[in-house]
């Protein structure tokens, strides 16, 4: 590779010499522009800043007397060096001025060489070695500033420090929530510029960089840590650091990456609240409940003790419901539950189970008859009128009373013998209280006459399947649609889900049960493609129960095979429950499905523990909004808040997002203004027979986008 030289030198015979010393080398090939005055010199430097801002580089060093006709000395340097100070420079001297040849190194010179010193042999090594350097420098300088460009342009923060502890670097996000220039922070302690507390203390924690210099190890910070910035500001952050290695592998420092996690942490803290709350109500709710329940019994035995448990129902309340309206009704249970918590001590739980239910706990009972002295309580507490809007309401509620350990030994026993009792309390006129008792079992032989139908239905293919379409809140097209298993029982008609799929999942009845409507669907999933219609998902329910089967992935790609349906075309819909239990084998089996080329979207997103968390955990592609928030979101700003967040998440996430029970024109034009992808419910189409889709399918794909309105005058009764 050639050398290109500039040689500014005023005398011929040393400029001969040069070029002639230049030409013999054998190591390197150099082109020499000789020019005689510092002017030319500074003009020629001119027209290669010129080239080099056109991508052109045609100069790779200066060979520089300082003593020339137009300029002397240091002069000659500085003006040189002020035009293209990237070039390095080689200042050549007589011996006497070697003292101002060592002022131009400190000024930027790369080196000098005395005039009676250099040879034919030492000059081009000198310059071979020079560009060389310079060369390194100027990549190590570009490589640097990629680095310090790409640090920049990352949303973490990032921060490193000397082996001591010292501040060395901050980028602008770092700076930002830190309070700190990168200019003061440099050389000052870390505990100084990177402020740590416990947020539930506010006590100093230990600092994550000098864990990692010291263990030599990526470490995380603790949890639930918040920074505080240089002007007092808190944020929630969360971080990992990590040792920096020289190239003999010693440690030298540390870097760490951080993020401000207070809007996420907030969102979490509410999405649990939510989780563990009735949102009507802001009872606890049935996860909370027996959370407690389950505490409070361990207390109860470990002290010999008795607690009690009371189911309320409120008498007639689908009357209220159906002549005054939801909204009437929701008042009514939000007035009966601000009177509950007065009835009982603070240790105690009221706690909302859903619909017009409540239950309560009450903890560390002397004796059983304390359990009906709350029972007569609340009963006279909730006697005295209720006035909502216009209306004066009177509501009672019937009440059934257990204690722990006399009527049941576990929460699920305790709950379902409370019920039964309450359930006898309504047959013995309302308005009253009764203790349970052994004979209320016969309830439970009903239960049990349900699981023997559910089998012979099973054996006889008593089930059907009925498919509720999904639609592009956009366009209004239909994008997949949902398969609901109906039970069609020889004498109460067909039946919903929720009058047996709890007692399948109890009975294990739905893991065969699973597969039949798994098979049924994919097996109508693929009748449609034959058909020409493309492009449609086939999103189906599956159970926890069903999914911690053994064989359930072998099951599903049996099915798959049989039926020849496209697995891209198949969409499991998971429950919370199954993704909190064992996460390790949870992701495992979600890997398989995934690698099947299945679609796997999350039910009823938002009312479990760790949405959050299992989001980046799972390999999840659609989140369901619930109807639990959809069901208020044009009038509670909670709800909408949440939903809103979900949309905005789904997008960040990269995940598609359907809003659940999509049932009036407000809530569907809430999702419309909001930019929710899709959604699904009675006001854009009922579930139907798969004769009744078919026949909206074709009129979907022959139509192609069509408004929302023309939607839902063709929603199916």
């Amino acid at each position: 590779m050639t050398s290109r030289i500039l040689l500014i030198q005023k005398d011929h015979a040393d400029a001969n010499a040069i070029q002639a010393a230049l030409a013999a080398s054998c190591d390197s090939l150099f082109r020499v522009e000789w020019v005689q005055q510092c002017s030319a010199g500074v003009e020629r430097l001119g027209e290669y800043v010129s080239n080099l801002r056109a991508g052109t580089r045609d100069l790779d060093a200066i060979l520089l007397d300082l003593f020339l006709a137009d300029t002397q000395g240091i002069e000659t340097f500085d003006q040189l060096y002020a035009v293209a100070p990237n070039v390095p420079i080689l200042v050549l001297t007589a011996p006497q001025d070697e003292a101002t040849a060592k002022m131009t190194v400190q000024r930027g010179a790369q080196d000098y060489l005395l005039k009676n010193r250099w040879d034919a042999y030492l000059l081009p090594k000198v310059l071979r070695n020079m560009i060389e350097r310079a060369a390194n420098t100027e990549a190590l300088f570009d490589e640097k500033e990629r680095a310090q460009v790409t640090l920049n342009s990352i949303g973490d923060a990032v921060m490193s420090t000397d082996f001591s502890g010292r501040v060395t670097f901050l980028n602008v996000v770092a700076e930002r929530l830190t309070g700190w220039s990168r200019e003061d922070a440099a050389g000052r302690p870390l505990e100084e510029v990177f402020h740590l507390i416990d947020g539930a203390t506010h006590e100093r924690v230990s600092d994550p960089m000098r864990r990692a210099i010291k263990e030599n190890k990526t470490v995380g910070l603790t949890p639930n840590c918040i920074l505080v910035r240089r002007d007092g500001f808190e944020a929630a952050i969360e971080d990992s650091a990590a040792p920096i290695h020289d190239r003999h592998g010693h440690v030298t420092g540390a870097v760490m990456v951080f993020h401000d996690v207070s809007t996420a942490r907030e969102l979490s803290q509410r999405m649990s609240h939510l989780a563990q709350h009735d949102s009507l109500t802001d009872l606890p709710n049935r996860v909370l409940l027996n959370d407690r329940l389950s505490q409070a019994m361990a207390i109860a035995q470990r002290g010999n003790t008795r607690l009690g448990l009371l189911y309320l129902d409120v008498d007639r309340f689908k009357t209220i419901n159906d002549s005054l309206g939801h909204a009437i009704g929701d008042r009514l249970l939000q007035s009966i539950a601000q009177r509950l918590p007065a009835c009982v001590r603070h240790a105690d739980t009221v706690s909302r189970q859903g619909g017009d239910e409540f239950v309560i706990l009450l903890s560390q009972l002397t004796q059983a008859q304390d359990a009906a002295l709350i029972a007569e309580k609340i009963l006279a507490m909730l006697s005295v009128p209720h006035q909502i809007e216009q209306h004066t309401l009177y509501a009672t509620v019937s009440i059934g009373v257990v204690t722990f350990p006399d009527d049941g030994a576990d929460a699920d026993t305790l709950l379902k013998n409370a019920d039964f009792a309450m359930y006898q309390a309504k047959e013995s006129g309302r308005n009253c209280y009764q203790f349970f008792k052994p004979e209320m079992n016969a309830k439970a032989a009903q239960r049990q006459s349900t699981e023997n139908g559910l089998r012979l239905a099973l054996e006889r293919k008593g089930f059907l399947l009925h498919y509720q379409p999904k639609f592009d809140l956009r366009t209004g097209a239909i994008t997949a649609v949902e398969a609901l298993v109906r039970w069609q029982h020889p004498m109460r008609g067909v039946l919903l889900p929720s009058e047996f799929i709890s007692i399948a999942e109890e009975s294990g009845l739905i893991v065969p049960l699973g597969k039949w409507v798994l098979r049924e669907a994919c097996r109508q999933a693929k009748a449609w493609q034959d058909a020409g219609l493309k492009g449609i998902s086939m999103a189906i329910n599956v159970s926890a129960v069903e999914l911690r089967a053994k064989d359930f992935v072998q099951g599903v790609r049996a099915i798959l095979r049989e039926t020849g349906c496209d697995p891209s075309c198949v969409e499991l819909e998971l429950t919370e429950t199954f993704l909190l239990q064992d996460a390790s084998s949870t992701a495992l089996v979600l890997e398989t499905l995934k690698s099947l080329g299945l679609r796997l979207a999350l039910d009823d997103f938002g009312t479990g523990y760790s949405s959050l968390s299992y989001m980046r955990r799972f390999p999840i592609d659609t989140l369901k909004i619930d109807q639990s928030f959809m069901h208020d979101v044009v009038s509670d700003s909670d709800n909408a808040s949440i939903v809103q967040a979900v949309i905005g998440m789904g997008k960040s996430l990269h995940m598609g997002v359907v809003a659940e029970g999509v049932e009036t024109g407000g809530q569907l034009h809430f999702l419309q203004e909001h930019a929710c992808p899709q959604g699904q419910g009675y006001y854009l189409a009922r579930p139907a027979i798969a004769k009744h889709v078919t026949r909206l399918l074709e009129t979907d794909s022959t139509e192609g986008s069509r408004d929302l309105g023309r939607a839902r005058v063709a929603r199916m009764a």
